[in-house]
Order: C-alpha cells, then structure tokens, then sequence
C-alpha cells in the first residue's frame, strides 16, 4: 500500500489489494486527490474477503484512517470444531474462547498464510457421541467446505476420526486422551495435542516403584477412554512386576464397585472416570471408609481444582464428606502450560496466555471453568493447525494447486497437510508441540498431592527419557507413604521346647534302658535260659529299639535348631531311623512268632524235621525283613527324595490397631509323591503288623523250649501294632499341628519300645535274679541249689515228651480196636443169619445170648489171655458152614488167631 502526501487538502487514491479493488463513491471522473473525509470502500473478487480495514476515510492532514493496517483479501479457510460446553467434560467452557484468541492472533500474522483467513465454525457436542453425530453431518453437509475438523472429548473425537477417512479430512483434537485413538489403522488422519491417557501410565509405574509397592488395584467407568488406558496400564505394570489384584468397573453407579474395593483389601486404587462420575465414587468412598492413611487413589489431573466441593444433585455428601474423603490423592496430569518463561510461535509465554485468557473469560472462577487445564492445549492446536496450512502453501503451489482447491475429494491436498502436521515441532504456550507416529502429543507429566484441600505440584516426569524430578513435598496422612496391602508377618510355628524337652528325657532314659538290656544279654548269653530265649535275636530287637528312639531327637528338630539348608538331612535322619529302628525290632519279634507257629502248626512228619532249630534261619528272615525295607527306602530317596515344604495357614490379627496380619508357616518333609510312598511302606508295614498279631493269637498257649519268651514276643506284637495303627493316620491328620503330632507319634515310639523292652527283658532278669541264674553253665553245675533245679526242669521236660509219646501210642491203638471191633461185629451179624442146622452138625450148641448181642466181651482187658473160641459149636441152622467160611473174603473164625489179636495190646 502507498500513499502520496501533497501540500492540497485532500487525499491521493490508494492502490487496491491484490485480488480486490475499491470502491469509491460518488466520483463520476478520474482524480487523483480526493476530498478530507471521503470514504472508500475495499472489495474482493470471487469468495474472497477483506482482512483489515474495509472502509477508510481522508483526515485533514492528508492521510487515510489506520494507515498501519493492512487491507488484504484473502481466501477464507472454514476449520468445523465441536466444543463441549456441558456433559462429562464441559472443556469448550475455557478451550473455545482459547482458539479464538489463537485464530485471531494467526489471522493478524503477515508470515503465516498470508493469502488465508481462518474462519471457525463450532458446535456445542455436549461430550455426547449421539449429539456428536448430528453436529458432524451438519459440518460436512452444510458448506462452506471444512478444510479441517476439531473435536474435543474422546468418545467424540472417536467417532469424528473414524468418520472423517471418508471425507479426506484431518482431524486435530484438543481434548481426547483416549489411547485408542493412537491407532493409525482405525484413525489414518487423526492428531492431537492433548496426549494420550496412556502418557499417564508411565508416571503411575515410576510412582509405584518409587514408594516400592508392587500389589493395585483399579477402578474405572465403562468407557473407552478409560478401558484402553486400563490395558495399556495392566501391561505396563506387568513388566515392572507389580500386580493389579483387584479390578473393578461400573457404568453409572459406582456403589458395588467401591464396596468391593473395600471386601478385597484394595489399598492403592487408581481411578479413571469423568468428573461427574468422580463425586459419585468419591460419595461411596467416604461412606465405605476407604480413605485416610491407609489408601492412596491416584485419579486423572484434569478436574477442576474444586471438583469435589461442586454441589451435585446425584449424590448426598455434603462438600466436608466429600473433602475429607478425597485429601491424600494423587493426580497425574500432563503438563498443558509450559513452565518455563518462553516465547513460542505465538510469541507470547505461557503467562501472557493466561492473563489474555482471564480477561477474555471476564474474571470467571478458573477453577470453576471446565477446560481451563486444557486451553492451552486448543491454543496450540490452532497455531499447530496454521503452521502446518502454511507449511502446504509452497508444496501445493509447486503442484498447481491451493489450499482453496481443497474438496471432500482429494487427497493431494490432504496428504500434503497429513505431511506438514507429522512433520510440526515448534515452542507453544503448552510446551513444546511434536507428535509421535500414531498422530499423539509428546509431553511432560505433572504430578499433583491434593493437601489441605488445594493441589500440590510435588514432581514431574519426563516419559521420553526416564526422568523424575521430585520436589519432596509429597505429605502424607500417617507417618509416610501407606502399603500396598495389609501389611504380612511370616511366622514360622515351631515345636513346644517344653514338650520336645520331656519327650527327649524319656527317649534318652529309654536308649539308656536299652543299652542296659543289651548289656544284659550279652553278658548272661550262656545261661540255658538265655539262649533258649534266642538271645541274638533279643539283642538286635534291642538295637532297634534304640534306633527307633533316637529317631525322637530328629522328629523333634525344625528351624529353630537348624537351619532350612540343613532341614533335608533331619528329614533324611527321620525316615531311615525310624524305618530300620522298626525293621530290627519288629522284624526279630515277627521272625520268632513266625517260627514258632509254622513248627507246631505243621503236619507230624514236617513238625518233627522242624523241630531242630537253626539260627541262622531266623537271623536271615530278618535280614530279609531288613533289605526290603533299605531297598525301599533307597528308591524313594533316590526316585523322589524327601525336600522341605512350607505350609500357609490362614492369616491371624493380632491384637491392637495394626495394620498387619501373622501369616502362620509351618516346615514339613515332604517329597512329590509324598501320599504314594507313605500308603506303600504304611500298606507293606501294616500286612506285617496284623500278620504278626494272628501269629501272637495262633500261638499263644504253645510251648517251647527253643524260644521260652514267644509268649512275652506275641504281648511285645500286641502292644506296637496297635500303637502303630492308631498313631499312623492320627499323626497324617494332625500333620499341621505340630505339637499334637509330634506327641502322637514320638509317644507311641517312647510306648512301643518300653513295653517291648520290659515285656522281653525285665522277666528274664528277674528270674536271674531271683533264682541265682545269672552265672554261666559251668559255674552253675557246682551249686546244688541251682543243680537241682536244672535237674527238675530237665526231668519235667523228659516227662512231658514221654506222655506225649505215650499219647500218641494210645490214639494209635484206640484206632486199631475200633476196626477190629467194626469186623466181630460183621461176624456176629453174619452168623445170626445162618439158617438152623442139621443134627449130625459138629457145632450143635448154639453160642451164648451174651456174645450174639453184644461183642465187647470176646475182647479181654490188656494183659490177659485170648479165649479159645475156635471149637465152638455152630447152631444145626448152619450146616454149610464151613462152605459159607470159605467162600466169604472176610476174615473167619478160625482166621482170628492169635498173632492178629496179640497187636492190640501190644
């Protein structure tokens, strides 16, 4: 523009804008100078509008009004934008009045598309897809032509960049964090300033490691914004070992939710939900008690400053319910005012911003303005909108083409825009503006303390490089930061002292009882009574019986005599002490039982082969006892050794306002297949055990010399089989009371092998004692008392295997008298059927009455002479008798002679 100064009153004509002229009224011929206070009018061609002064008037001094402002035409540029004004969100409250002020600010630049005026168009989408949808049909079907959408709130913003792929349109958003939105393939053409909630994620982790908790929990309304940011998050904090243990969800009443926070221990809750459903979570928070020093929620940082203290109908906690219940918390909120006194693109700083910003609100409350966090955000939006047109202007003019070109149909222009604003980097009142691959902002995080009712900077974060810069004001309801759940003592149970103390005397006094027993046997070894009891046999059940007993020490044993590294051997200690202690003292009760029932049970020709004992048959039983028993346990520790196990109880308050719990643990051996080995070695034990009991029975009025003490080994069977079959499943099922299983199971040891002791041993001292048999064989021939009564005993034991000879004789004899009974008796029969007979018959007079009926007196008593009944006469029924005789096989009168009879009283 120029302007010729002359000494005339008047004013020289001006030279007209580019594509525009001026209109000059009432002038009917060619002039160069017009008259003080005329009027000209600019205009523009085609759709173009004037920028700047439109009418200028001639001043006295010869000059035109606004001389310092530029009239231009230029081609208007339509950006449609939707601003929630109400809803979830009302953030158009503050960001619409921000973008004004940036559109005025870009339009005034000469640098920055200076052909172009943006104009915008806006609708109130009330944070609501349905409104969203009407509003958006209304944009692209009413013109002018947008070159450019802006929508705010995420669920808007979704449906606007998944619509706006059909129309070759750009989308830059202000005011949507919703991760999903960083999708290229969902949402091609979509950027924004605001970043995504997922921003927050990373703080929340370096949060969460940085007061070392590792256990969550969250909760969140049904939204896609907050669901997207909830698995991003779950991701996050699964690969910094941290646990979300309770995870919970509502759609408009969070009152289920918040009381399952509180059932399940919740401590440290993240929130995501809008601010008005923030109140209602709040409201059940302070009715469910889940604040104060023991819980920490985390929410988002782009409520308004007194979000809690806004009064709303939907809930019936009064503003003090609802600020003690939110003191404490912690916001994560990306940083939208730069901190730092820079100027940007704009060239103003952030401070400016906000002081044009107030006075554009006129004094409206910030706090009490929704989106006056994120009006920065649309600030920098417009600005990144107008570098990025202006950057296409050059690329666009290379190709023959221009930004006014642009339609719903082409993609050149859109692709170039697409380019510019993937490309943007430039200092806004936000901070500085760049976007990542997916089209999100890149940003800092700011991390707030609500203390004493008003928000505390305490730190930012920096995601791109790792870094946390702390204040150290971060302040706390209890002496410092809460934990992230009850607070778990593990407690190791450990066995009564004093019950394993009384337990170990008896075992040692018993081991001493044993020795003394052994001792005993060996010495009087060659007494004849001592080795008719087997006394090897004694001394190994003597042995076991002290093997089993040492095995008390280990049962005993648990970490608080030695340590979990050296626990397996204890274990190991246990079973084969246990194993072979029972192998040699039953096994060596079990062989003796056993002998003395398969020799007197057996036939008579076996029983007497039996009857000379070897010893060496009854040290190989047991021996054989014994390797069943090593083989066992040598597989079992070789296939499945025995390692320690640690059993949890349930976990115990103890008592006074604590924030802990007693978590009971309890040491165990054990292998993998624990139950398998058990019912193996208890099923081989426990067929040992009942045999030997029906033996004990079988056998118990037996006598014998060759074992003298079998009765006192059957009391012995009786007593540990009992005590075994009781103690085995009661100590299985008091397996996780340790004193109540310790005591079964070394009490019935301490039972089974005092009885067992006593039972063989003390009888045999005694009657050493008594009777002075304590002495060998040899010294024992030369006192006469003791002679004496060896010699009875010999002698009472010659009788007893001479009656039962004589018994056996006897049965044999009464057998053969029953037979030749059995054949007089056939004889008899045989003659009182004889017919008559005649009387030149030899035998005429018939036998007496006595001898036809009864038989028994043609047999003598032993010691006396056979009859001479051979002449008797036969009755004259009979004359063929003798023919009779001789055709019979059986035997005759006269067959029955002497040598036959004489063998029944041989």
């Amino acid at each position: 523009m120029c302007c010729l100064i002359l000494p005339l009153p008047g004013c020289a004509i001006i030279r007209p804008p580019r594509d525009g002229g001026i209109r000059y009224r009432g002038l009917t011929q060619d002039v160069q100078i017009l008259p003080v206070d005329y009027e000209i009018e600019y205009i523009c061609r085609g759709n173009r509008v004037i920028v700047g002064p439109k009418v200028r008037k001639c001043l006295p001094n010869g000059t035109w009004t606004d001389m310092t402002l530029w009239s231009k035409c230029k081609k208007k540029l339509y950006i449609g934008a939707l601003f929630p004004m109400s809803g979830g969100w009302p953030g158009g409250q503050a960001c619409l009045p921000s973008a004004q002020m940036a559109l005025e600010l870009v339009n005034k630049r000469t640098d920055i598309l200076p052909d172009y005026e943006l104009e915008m168009i806006y609708y109130d989408s009330m944070c609501d897809p349905g409104e969203a949808t009407k509003l958006l049909y209304d944009l692209l079907y009413t013109e002018p032509i947008k070159i450019v959408l802006m929508p705010g709130c995420s669920s808007v913003s979704t449906l606007v960049a998944e619509a706006a792929r059909m129309w070759n349109l750009i989308v830059l958003s202000y005011g949507s964090s919703s991760p999903a939105l960083s999708n290229r393939q969902r949402f091609p053409t979509f950027f924004r300033t605001h970043p995504s909630a997922t921003l927050h994620n990373p703080t929340r982790v370096q949060l969460f490691q940085k007061w070392k908790w590792t256990k969550i929990a969250t909760i969140q309304q049904t939204t896609e914004v907050f669901t997207s940011t909830l698995d991003d998050l779950e991701q996050r904090v699964k690969e910094a070992g941290i646990e979300i243990s309770v995870r919970q969800s509502f759609l408009t009443d969070p009152a289920v939710a918040v009381k399952n926070l509180k059932r399940q221990d919740a401590r440290i809750i993240v929130g995501l939900f809008y601010e008005t459903e923030a109140r209602k979570v709040f409201c059940e928070v302070f009715k469910e008690k889940l604040y104060g020093k023991k819980y920490v929620w985390f929410l988002i940082g782009w409520y308004a400053d007194n979000w809690f203290k806004i009064k709303d109908p939907s809930i019936d906690c009064t503003v003090e319910n609802m600020t003690e219940a939110v003191e404490g918390h912690v916001t994560t909120e990306i940083v939208m005012l730069n901190p730092e006194t820079v100027r940007g693109a704009s060239n103003l700083t952030s401070q400016e911003f906000l002081e044009q910003l107030m006075f554009r609100l006129g004094g409206k409350n910030p706090e009490e303005t929704g989106g006056f966090q994120e009006a920065p955000l649309a600030y920098d939006a417009v600005w990144a909108l107008a570098l990025a047109l202006n950057k296409t202007v050059g690329p666009l003019r290379e190709k023959g083409r221009r930004l006014e070109d642009f339609n719903y149909n082409n993609q050149d222009i859109t692709a170039e825009i697409y380019r510019a604003l993937n490309t943007s980097s430039f200092e806004g009142v936000s901070g500085h503006v760049v976007f990542d691959a997916q089209g999100s902002r890149m940003a800092w995080t700011l991390i707030e303390q609500l203390q004493g009712g008003s928000y505390k900077k305490i730190g930012y974060y920096d995601s791109t490089k790792g870094n946390l810069s702390w204040y150290g004001n971060d302040k706390w309801i209890g002496p410092g930061p809460p934990a992230d759940q009850t607070v778990v003592i593990e407690e190791f149970r450990f066995l009564s002292q004093k019950l394993f103390a009384s337990v170990s005397v008896f075992a040692g006094l018993g081991i001493l009882l044993g020795i003394v027993c052994l001792t005993f046997n060996i010495y009087n070894s060659k007494v004849r009574y001592i080795q008719n009891s087997q006394p090897y046999l004694n001394n190994i059940t003597a042995v076991g019986c002290m093997m089993a007993l040492a095995a008390v020490f280990p049962l005993g044993m648990d970490g608080l005599h030695v340590h979990r590294a050296q626990f397996p051997v204890v274990c190991q200690f246990r079973l084969w002490l246990l194993g072979l202690g029972f192998s040699l003292a039953y096994g060596s009760m079990f062989t003796k039982i056993w002998w003395v029932h398969t020799v007197f049970t057996k036939k008579d020709d076996k029983k007497e082969k039996r009857k000379h004992l070897e010893p060496w048959k009854l040290y190989a039983t047991v021996g054989v006892l014994l390797a069943v028993d090593v083989l066992s346990l040598m597989i079992w520790q070789i296939v499945d050794p025995l390692h320690i196990t640690i059993e949890k109880f349930t976990k115990e308050a103890p008592k006074g306002d604590l924030d802990v719990l007693i978590q009971p643990l309890l040491e165990h051996c054990n292998s993998e297949k624990m139950n398998t080995w058990l019912g193996v070695v208890y099923g081989y034990k426990g067929l040992l055990l009942l045999l030997g009991i029906f033996l004990a029975y079988e056998t118990k009025s037996i006598s014998t010399e060759k074992i003298n003490d079998h009765r006192a080994v059957g009391m012995a069977i009786y007593n540990v089989a009992v005590l075994c079959m009781i103690t085995a499943p009661v100590t299985m099922i008091l397996s996780s009371q340790q004193d109540a299983s310790f005591a079964f199971a070394s009490l019935a040891i301490v039972f089974s092998v005092y009885i067992t002791l006593v039972v063989l041993f003390i009888p045999k001292m005694r009657r050493l004692i008594t009777r002075g048999e304590w002495q060998s064989e040899q010294q024992d021939t030369m006192k006469t008392g003791s002679s004496t009564n060896n010699n009875d005993e010999e002698k009472s034991r010659q009788l007893e295997r001479e009656n039962r000879e004589l018994q056996k004789i006897i049965q044999e004899k009464e057998v053969r008298v029953s037979e030749l009974r059995n054949q007089l008796a056939e004889r008899q029969a045989l003659r009182s059927r004889r017919p008559q007979s005649t009387p030149n018959q030899n035998h005429s007079t018939p036998p007496p009455a006595s001898s036809q009926n009864d038989p028994k007196p043609l047999l003598p008593p032993p010691g006396y002479p056979l009859p001479s009944s051979d002449n008797h006469s036969l009755p004259a029924s009979y004359p063929n008798s003798s023919i009779l005789y001789q055709a019979d096989s059986k035997i005759s009168r006269n067959h029955c002679h002497n040598s036959r009879l004489q063998l029944l009283y041989k």
